[in-house]
Formats: C-alpha cells, structure tokens, sequence
C-alpha cells in the first residue's frame, strides 16, 4: 500500500474504528452507517480523495443484519490513488445518510440505489426514481424480487412448457 494511501486508511481507522480490509492490491474501509459522512469528508479535505467515482449496492438477502452493503470508490487525482468504503446496512428499513453534501455527483448514485434496492438515503436533495417508472412497486435489484419470467424450453422440459404455452387456432 502506498504512502498517502496507508496513511488515509490508517487515520481513518484510529478515528472511526473501521476495519481495513485488502483484496486483489485494493484497500477498503469497513465503517458504521453514522461515520460515512464524516469520514469521506475527511478523505476529500484531509488526503485529496476528491473524486466519488462509484457508489453501489450489494444484497446478502436472506440474511437481514447486515443485508446490505453500500460500496463507494474514491479516487485521488492528485496521487492516483483508489480507496473504498463499505457500509453494512440492516434489511429491515434500509436507511444512511446522503453523500452529496461530501460528493455532489453522489447524487445520481444513491437515486439509482434507492430505485434498485430501497435503500434510504437520509439527506437525499432528490429522492425520486431515476430508472424505473415512477410508479413502480417494488426494486428490481434485490434478491428477493419477483423475477417473472417465463421457463425456456428445452429437450428435456418440452412436454411440461407445451402444456401451458398458448397455441394459434388451427
């Protein structure tokens, strides 16, 4: 791990208790819901992470505590440096606080995280969908939505996907 990078990883896990994880060369922080904020503003003013360049979401469904994780990326472009941030988010009424007063671009992720899993973010400047209907029920991403397919036919099932496929008038 380069300098600044140890450094920003180690204050933040002094200061926020975070657990540091590291994987394929890449570095991660593992912090409370309440701490993100605080801790990627530290990142942006304190060791040049001036760039948010991704924010996702990671469903563990069935298990409820944590359900969720919300990932972000942040990029030095002064030093060249990638660092993450992942937060562990209960199930049951799936809440954290905005990144876009930190982040402005944080903006459009958490408005595509919200429509696709249902995660709340608190502080939200436009909490409204952004790729699905406005009327939509429901978020397609999270493992346990309703797929609503039909089964593909193959040799072996033919027989049982005849029987309820519709066929023309002859």
């Amino acid at each position: 791990m380069a300098n600044t990078l140890q450094k920003a990883a180690s204050a933040l896990e002094k200061q926020y208790s975070a657990a540091i994880t590291e994987s394929c060369g890449d570095t991660s922080l593992v912090l409370k819901a309440d701490q993100v904020v605080a801790a990627a503003q530290s990142l942006r003013d304190d060791f040049g992470f001036d760039m948010l360049v991704m924010e996702t979401a990671v469903d563990y469904w069935p298990q409820q505590s944590p359900r969720f994780h919300v990932v972000y990326r942040c990029y030095s472009t002064k030093e060249h440096f990638l660092i993450g941030l992942r937060v562990p988010v209960d199930g049951n009424n799936p809440s954290i606080p905005s990144l876009t007063p930190v982040y402005p671009n944080a903006n459009w992720h958490e408005r595509e995280i919200w429509d696709m899993f249902g995660i709340h973010f608190e502080g939200h400047p436009d909490p409204r969908r952004i790729l699905m209907p406005y009327d939509w029920e429901g978020h397609p991403l999270r493992k346990d939505y309703p797929l609503g397919y039909e089964e593909p036919q193959f040799t072996f099932n033919y027989e049982q996907i005849a029987q309820h496929k519709p066929h023309p008038k002859e």
